[in-house]
Order: C-alpha cells, then sequence, then structure tokens
C-alpha cells in the first residue's frame, strides 16, 4: 500500500498517523491517503506560515507577477494530469475536469498581471486653506495569513480564486483543502514550491472540521476566504472574531426567458447550466421562468435536449452528468424530488438514481414549499415556471433566501433593464446562464449567498488594506 501523502507546513512536508481515504465517487475505488493535521500541527503552520508573512510582504511586484506566472504554467503543461486526477477524486466529467484546469491556468496568469497593476491614490489634501500645500498618497497593504477553505466541486479553480490573490497581494496563507479531493490541492502545492514563492509562507493542511475551526478562531490568522454552503459558511463567520471574512455561499440561482428571447439559444444553454457536473455548481440553474406565451414551445425543446444529455462514467469524453459526490448526497436529492411529487410537482423527465448517479431531472407545477425551489440542490434537478409579466418573473427569482447569480434571456431592452435594477444577486447575467464566470469579474452574493467578492482584483483589495500617508 502507497504511503500516505504527506501535508504541508510552511514549505515542509510531514506525515501523521491519522490518515484520509480518498475515494472515486464512481467506481468507489481508492484514489490515494493523505496524511491529516493534527491540532498541533495547524498550530505549527500558523507560527511559521506567519513568519513567511515577513518574506511575503517585501516581494516586489514583478517578484509575485513572476511567481503566478509559473504556477500557471506548470499547471498547463500538467493540464491532462491534473484533470484526471479531478476526475477521479470528485467524478467530475473529463469534459469539464479539462475545463476547470484551463480557468486555474488563466486565474493564476490574471493574477500575476494584477500583481503589477496594485495601484494606491494620490489625493489632494489642500480642499481648506488651513491644509494648503498638503497631500495624501493611499498605499494597500498585506494582511499577513490568509486561512482558505475551499469546497469539493472545483478543487482547483476555487482554490486558485485564494491562493492566486493572496500571492498577488503579498500575502502568506493556510490552505484547508476539500476532504474530497486533497490531493489536487497537494499537486498544487508542488508547483508552488517550485515557483520561486517563499515556501514559509504557505501551508497546506487537510484536516478534520474541528481542527479547521481552530484556525479560523486563531487570532494570528487575519482573513477567512470561505467557499461552500451557507450554513457552514455563517457558522465560521461567528467564530472568526475580528478578523476579515468573505464568504462565497450558495445558491438555487433563477433564470428567466421571455417572449422576445432567443429560444433554442435558451435551451441548450439552460439545459447544459442545469446539469452540469450533477448540478453540483452554486450557480447552477435551479429555477426557470418561461414567459407563458412560449412556455409549451420552450418546455418540448427543453425536455429534448435534457434527455439527450449522457449520464454515466465521468471518464467517457462524451458524459455531461456523472455521479454525485457520494452516497448521501444521491440520497438527499432523491428524497427532495419525492417531496416535491408528493406537494404535487410533476416529473417531465428523469427522477430515478442508480447508486449515485441521479437522472438529469425536470419538474413542473413545483409548490414555493418545496425544497427543490426554496432550498440549494446541488444535484441535478431543475423546476419549471410560467409567468405572465417581467415583475411577476423577477418576484419569483427574488423569492429566495439566495442572491449570488441570476439570468434573463431578452432581446427586450426594458425587461433586461428591470431585470437588473430589480434582481437581488451579485450579478445579472443577460442571454446566458447564471451559471457563466469569467476569472477577473467580481464574483459573490448578497443575502444568504454570502458577501465580499472574488475575481483577482477584487480579491485583492479583500486581502489588503488601505493605509494613507499624510505630507506637506
Amino acid at each position: 500500500m502507497q504511503d500516505p501523502a504527506p501535508l504541508v507546513v510552511a514549505g515542509k512536508k510531514k506525515s501523521s498517523r491519522e490518515v484520509l481515504v480518498v475515494v472515486n465517487p464512481w467506481d468507489k475505488t481508492v484514489v490515494g491517503r493523505v496524511s491529516l493535521a493534527s491540532e498541533s500541527v495547524a498550530d505549527e503552520a500558523v507560527q511559521q506560515t506567519l513568519k513567511g508573512f515577513e518574506l511575503t510582504k517585501k516581494l516586489a511586484s514583478f517578484e509575485r507577477a513572476e511567481v503566478l506566472s509559473y504556477i500557471s504554467s506548470r499547471i498547463k503543461e500538467q493540464r491532462e494530469e491534473f484533470a484526471q486526477l479531478l476526475t477521479a477524486e470528485v467524478g467530475k466529467p473529463i469534459q469539464w475536469s479539462r475545463v476547470e484546469v484551463d480557468r486555474a491556468v488563466a486565474t493564476f496568469q490574471i493574477a500575476s498581471e494584477e500583481a503589477k497593476r496594485m495601484a494606491g491614490e494620490f489625493l489632494p489634501l489642500d480642499l481648506n486653506a488651513s491644509t494648503r500645500g498638503r497631500f495624501g498618497i493611499v498605499r494597500r497593504y498585506p494582511l499577513g495569513i490568509i486561512l482558505c477553505i475551499a469546497p469539493f466541486n472545483y478543487p482547483l479553480n476555487l482554490v486558485a480564486h485564494k491562493v492566486a490573490p493572496a500571492i498577488a497581494s503579498g500575502n502568506a496563507f493556510i490552505l484547508k483543502p476539500p476532504p474530497q479531493a486533497p490531493l489536487t490541492s497537494l499537486k498544487l502545492g508542488d508547483i508552488i514550491e517550485a515557483s520561486g514563492f517563499p515556501t514559509e509562507a504557505f501551508s497546506i493542511i487537510p484536516c478534520t472540521n474541528a481542527v479547521a475551526e481552530k484556525l479560523v478562531t486563531d487570532e494570528r490568522v487575519k482573513m477567512l476566504s470561505f467557499t461552500g454552503s451557507n450554513t457552514v459558511g455563517w457558522q465560521l463567520k461567528t467564530k472568526a472574531g475580528k478578523k476579515k471574512v468573505v464568504l462565497e455561499l450558495g445558491g438555487n440561482a433563477g433564470v428567466i426567458v421571455d417572449h422576445s428571447a432567443h429560444t433554442e439559444e435558451a435551451v441548450r444553454k439552460n439545459a447544459i447550466g442545469s446539469f452540469l457536473f450533477a448540478g453540483q455548481v452554486c450557480i447552477k440553474v435551479q429555477r426557470i421562468f418561461v414567459q407563458e406565451t412560449i412556455y409549451d414551445s420552450y418546455k418540448e425543446k427543453f425536455l429534448q435536449v435534457s434527455k439527450s444529455l449522457k449520464t454515466g462514467d465521468p471518464r467517457d469524453p462524451e458524459t455531461h452528468v456523472g455521479p454525485l459526490i457520494d452516497d448521501e448526497a444521491a440520497a438527499r436529492v432523491s428524497q427532495w424530488i419525492s417531496e416535491a411529487t408528493n406537494l404535487g410537482a410533476k416529473i417531465l423527465a428523469g427522477g430515478a438514481r442508480k447508486e449515485r448517479v441521479v437522472e438529469p431531472t425536470v419538474l413542473e407545477d413545483v409548490p414555493k414549499t418545496a425544497d427543490v425551489f426554496c432550498k440549494e440542490i446541488f444535484g441535478p434537478v431543475v423546476t419549471l415556471h410560467k409567468f405572465a409579466a417581467i415583475e411577476e418573473a423577477v418576484a419569483a427569482v427574488n423569492d429566495s433566501v439566495f442572491g449570488l447569480q441570476a439570468g434573463i434571456f431578452s432581446n427586450d431592452y426594458e425587461n433586461i433593464l428591470y431585470a437588473y435594477n430589480n434582481i437581488e444577486a451579485g450579478a445579472v447575467i443577460v442571454n446566458d446562464n447564471p451559471t457563466f464566470r469569467i476569472d477577473h469579474m467580481p464574483y459573490g452574493g448578497i443575502k444568504d449567498s454570502g458577501f465580499g467578492r472574488e475575481g483577482l482584483r477584487y480579491a485583492m483589495e479583500e486581502m489588503t488594506e488601505p493605509k494613507l500617508l499624510v505630507m506637506g
């Protein structure tokens, strides 16, 4: 049996007695074994990584840029290795794993460019007669240790969205990788180690939730960047004390399709957005609101496309919908489907489950009290609804505790503007899914979807503090 992969404490690899076994969600084979950090190891990671911050905060912008560019190029060189590992760890269909790797390449490259553009501001302070001759300079300074807690569904690129801006802004970091996919983070750690970034300034420590909570409460850690469930995120915020917190949490994204939309384009994109990676995406399409004049036509086409999506082995390049991450997740999704039908919903497509694979499921006549409407399904399920006027559709989208992203398919300027001005979400995407994200845009939500923004420049602002120098 292969020795467990070591964790990383301030650039040094360490093994432990406690081991995490990583299992492939599709065939349940063992992908690997990883050392788990104890509380004492986590404490050592904080202590040593804090010393590394003394080095990172002195790095010139060109040095940070070179580090990030190196990481980007090395990920690109190992594209297929990363993609195969992603598919093995989390069951993501290989075509989507390759897309995720490509995005991570871009994320680190954009961070490299932003490292050179972390500008300050000149302020004239001679606004009163008494302040004649004075001026100010504002510069952003790194915080210290950034605690990065990442989810399983994008175990490379969502890690990149925390690690890359931390490096670009001169911070040190401790990464708690997702327990389902720690090997991807450790592989990334090997690249960071060779990049020229001070090895003392980063730690990658797979650990239990209890150990992670100790890190969250540690006053030496200056910021928590968390992506995951809304329940866990808000709990951690209450324990974070005085440190800065950015939460990227869940959603049950709504899409509006009005009478002026290109229906076939909307159908094609909505079907992919509903069932991509078995719906295990926080901005997946969950609720579709279609104007009543085109509803029947849209529904017929949507069902055709949904039923044509290949389900099964994620290693097959043609597969769109693979397994859910574990048995518990698959059972929960099936239970929510059953609850909806018991409340009066109709299954138009799918609904069946075989082990961890749930068929792409389309529901109609779903009451607002059903979990599949009001909670985050995080599975391959979508609900269809009719609306008459745009005001009704926007109100339905807003009928949610979440507010991450929303979409509208329309060629009616007034409808688009009304949706943008009135939808309660961090972003409104026009003629595409709420699933749309390109990695430099400000990404984040409101309400139970969290607060703060990712997207390299925006994350760098979160990870720094402005300091004013007054001269004159």
